[in-house]
């Protein structure tokens, strides 16, 4: 596995913790640590975002 895929998978499963967060406690971690509507929280959420995209490419490699 590529260093690459590891950190996706990283960030992917973070991701998965933080919205388990917010729907178990209704508390946003990001925002709390970083602020809402910070660039930083938006850098992050986009980082997720393509981390979930990239393992889908990771769920289809042979």
């Amino acid at each position: 596995m590529k260093v690459i895929d590891k950190i996706a998978l990283v960030l992917v499963i973070i991701g998965a913790i933080v919205w388990g967060i917010i729907g178990i406690f209704n508390f946003n971690v990001v925002e709390a640590i970083f602020g809402v509507g910070s660039i930083i929280s938006k850098i992050i959420y986009i980082l997720v975002g393509i981390s979930g995209l990239w393992a889908i490419k990771i769920l289809f490699d042979k």
